[in-house]
């Protein structure tokens, strides 16, 4: 089951909207993540951020689809008129901890491997970006986010 509806979750601190996505762990969750998160920023008028949206989203979803054994897979998008910021959270289990998502340690990809440059190129899109986890609320949880917009202009 799917469910894209907006929720009532603390405010966010720079206002707008606030959306969650639950997916099933399936190999077509991160085009259900991409699809739904292309359509908020459509709506949003943020077509800027679609492409760097798009390709952050998949990568974080991949990540916790290919490497955790997580029944769900979560996606909250906050999104306001200068900024979208979008977290991924999964119920934890790698499956290989040398390559669950969230960390940039180890081996750096080689320019003939076709994985292990993900979180660099999340890196390199975001204007932020992060790794968490559940808290005593949820352990196990991670959380795995990133902010992409306007940077703040500094005087």
């Amino acid at each position: 089951m799917t469910a894209a509806t907006p929720t009532s979750v603390p405010t966010n601190p720079l206002g707008g909207e606030q959306y969650r996505l639950t997916l099933p762990n399936t190999a077509a969750a991160p085009r259900i993540a991409r699809d739904f998160l292309t359509s908020l920023l459509m709506v949003s008028r943020h077509p800027g951020l679609v492409d760097d949206a798009r390709l952050c989203v998949t990568e974080l979803v991949t990540n916790a689809h290919c490497h955790t054994r997580t029944p769900l897979i979560r996606v909250h998008v906050a999104v306001n008129r200068k900024r979208v910021t979008v977290a991924v959270t999964d119920d934890g289990g790698a499956l290989d901890a040398g390559k669950a998502f969230g960390t940039l340690d180890g081996p750096s990809a080689g320019p003939e491997q076709e994985h292990g440059r993900g979180l660099v190129l999340v890196e390199s899109l975001a204007l932020a970006w992060g790794t968490g986890s559940g808290g005593d609320r949820y352990p196990g949880r991670t959380v795995v986010w990133f902010t992409l917009g306007r940077p703040e202009l500094t005087t």
